[in-house]
């Protein structure tokens, strides 16, 4: 009984978590890896088609991301999550494999010019409308027979319409096992979500600990607080942009702007028009607006019975076409443009910046966690100037962090968390899905609470009959930051590190191999090394 890690391991984003149980193997999440994290999205630490099962905590495409990518490669199995994880699924990968055909596109391009080899997306549409072929689904509460020895039971995390907190019973040799694997844990008191739901006992437990290091800015009204940067930045005469992620994110902020209409708030531009200019926004938007008993706070269940629409109201519009999009920057009509992506490194809203970044009377407004290493949190950082299309602009925009928006439990709120864990209580605890400076210090702030706990690193692994580490992991270089601009290595040189993160996997899995076929390796790659060494 085994488990493995292979994404989100002292970093926060590419969530992939490895389970061998009765010879079968069970991922949790398979995330694509952002940012500076990102080491190669196209290798995966293992082999695709020996994955019999994977789990999915929720829709955002670092948890889902190489899901497609892992069905190109050889997956022949079964993907389980929750009704609404997997109807926004369908939206989302066809989305984000848009965007691999597009960069690939834009990169050939550059490449024909300069007369390098071609690049493959890392998957297709094609590939992404397959997952649906392998999907299986359930609700909240149910519980559910993976396989001989494995059942799961899928709670409500409170981070995303149908994200939940998985449970696994394991049994395996006569002996039994519980894991939780928390998947990202909401924020409390948010609108639409519910708050998080608690399992009470596991003897391991696998916790996300992205806020772990502080706590959200208390935010006394959500519409008080972003009508004043609405108002004020409309009376300047200048535009209000939202990066907002598609999903669950743009559908919170429809939310709180349809009170803040309601009641009035924004006085300099009474009617003032909103545009969500995001295609995947608007396809997510109506299953926001669909069959959502069992998912959604009382007091979001109280306006869709009193038949009042959540998302809508006076001036609000749904931009489809690039057309459409381009439009916005050229009227100069004061208004609110919310677009992805969330963090700035892909999608239209790259053009928003660029028209309004250097606009002193603009305000950019981020509302949810920028991972270092992305354009977003460059500006966060207080950069006096981007890169954006080849053109470097001005930041004299009001660049505003709206941290009480975050849909991530705070410090707090984790220990919270994990402190409901009593009986059983776990035999040990892992601290994933935080940067290096965050998971290990939480997990040190576990481990004050009684619990024995520590952050792992890639590729570790660990025997949950014995709990005891069967290898140790490592930490990846982190990769240069990856907005336009950027510092960037040769085509040759990125190829090298693909290739040697993937000798570097093969010799881990060499382990247990016989010693004359170790000992022809190794000095196979002695001499290699010896040829190539300056």
């Amino acid at each position: 009984m085994k488990l493995s890690f292979y994404g989100a391991d002292q970093c926060v984003t590419g969530s992939c978590h490895c389970l061998e149980v009765g010879g079968k193997h069970i991922l949790i999440d398979c995330g694509l890896q952002q940012g500076r994290d990102e080491i190669d999205n196209a290798s995966l630490p293992f082999h695709p088609g020996q994955i019999d099962y994977v789990l999915v905590t929720h829709a955002h495409i670092d948890h889902s991301g190489r899901i497609p990518l892992l069905i190109k490669q050889g997956f022949q199995g079964r993907i389980l999550t929750t009704r609404l994880t997997a109807d926004l699924l369908d939206i989302m990968l066809q989305d984000s494999a848009h965007i691999q055909e597009s960069d690939a596109e834009y990169k050939n391009r550059k490449n024909q010019r300069a007369g390098r080899p071609m690049e493959e997306p890392l998957y297709t549409v094609e590939d992404a409308m397959r997952v649906r072929e392998f999907m299986d689904t359930c609700e909240y509460g149910q519980q559910i027979h993976i396989c001989d020895g494995v059942d799961a039971v899928f709670i409500d995390a409170g981070h995303l319409l149908g994200s939940a907190s998985i449970r696994l019973t394991l049994t395996e040799g006569g002996e039994t096992r519980t894991i939780v694997f928390s998947g990202d844990i909401g924020n409390v008191d948010q609108p639409i979500i519910r708050n998080p739901q608690f399992f009470t006992g596991a003897d391991y437990v696998v916790m996300e600990s992205t806020y772990g290091n502080r706590n959200h800015t208390e935010v006394w009204s959500y519409t008080d607080e972003l009508a004043q940067i609405i108002d004020e930045t409309l009376g300047r005469g200048g535009n209000v942009v939202i990066p907002a992620f598609a999903v669950g994110r743009t559908q919170e902020l429809l939310y709180f702007i349809r009170e803040i209409k309601d009641k009035n708030l924004v006085k300099s531009v009474k009617d003032f028009p909103v545009y969500v200019d995001s295609p995947l926004a608007k396809r997510a938007t109506t299953i926001f607006c669909g069959d959502l008993r069992g998912y959604l706070d009382e007091e979001a269940l109280a306006l869709v019975q009193d038949g009042t629409h959540m998302f809508n109201f006076p001036g609000l519009h749904l931009t489809e076409t690039v057309e459409e999009s381009k439009l916005l920057n050229m009227d100069r009509t004061p208004k609110v443009i919310l677009s992805a992506s969330g963090m700035c490194d892909a999608g239209r809203i790259r053009h928003h910046l660029k028209y309004n970044l250097w606009r002193p009377e603009s305000s950019i407004v981020f509302v949810g966690f920028q991972s270092p290493g992305t354009l977003g949190r460059t500006l966060l950082d207080g950069a006096p100037s981007v890169k954006l299309f080849g053109e470097e602009v001005a930041v004299r925009a009001k660049v505003v962090n709206f941290q009480g928006l975050s849909s991530h439990a705070d410090h707090d709120h984790l220990v919270n968390w994990i402190s409901q864990f009593k009986e059983p209580k776990p035999q040990h605890v892992f601290v994933v899905h935080g940067d290096r400076e965050v998971a290990p210090v939480f997990a040190q702030t576990v481990t004050q609470l009684g619990f024995a706990a520590h952050a792992p690193q890639y590729t570790e692994s660990y025997d949950l009959l014995t709990c005891r580490q069967l290898e140790a992991g490592y930490l990846p270089e982190r990769k240069k930051p990856a907005f336009e601009g950027a510092p960037r290595t040769t085509a040759a040189y990125q190829r090298l590190v693909q290739l040697g993160d993937a000798l570097l996997g093969l010799i881990r899995r060499s382990k247990g191999r016989d010693n004359k076929t170790l000992a022809s390796f190794a000095e196979s790659l002695r001499k290699l090394i010896e040829k190539f060494e300056f």
